[in-house]
């Protein structure tokens, strides 16, 4: 499992969209909450076969600006070969990082 969490200076529409249409995997699910005040919610959910790890790992990506700010978490689980080691020669984070390529020029912190 690998986590990442940054702010952006971009909408949580704007970041999901690109996120949407950049990242190489299969997008399993997608939903997007108007909370009204022109704040969002936003989850995509992607799944990648990698050969080194020999299974498809899941990536989870949440989108808000609930707090004012853009906020972006990222999850990738189920990448690990074997119910005794949590090892999985880096695919996890190979996944997460695709979303910080994808939106690096936008990072505040």
């Amino acid at each position: 499992m690998s986590k990442r969490e940054f702010n952006l200076n971009i909408s949580p529409i704007d970041a999901l969209n690109m996120v949407k249409h950049n990242e190489s995997a299969d997008l399993i699910h997608e939903e997007t909450i108007d909370l009204g005040e022109n704040r969002f919610i936003g989850t995509l959910i992607f799944e990648k076969y990698y050969m080194r790890v020999s299974s498809r790992v899941a990536l989870i990506v949440i989108i808000d600006n609930v707090k004012g700010v853009t906020n972006v978490r990222v999850v990738s689980t189920g990448s690990s070969q074997g119910m005794i080691f949590n090892f999985d020669w880096g695919a996890s984070d190979d996944f997460t990082y695709s979303v910080e390529e994808i939106l690096k020029e936008y990072i505040i912190t």
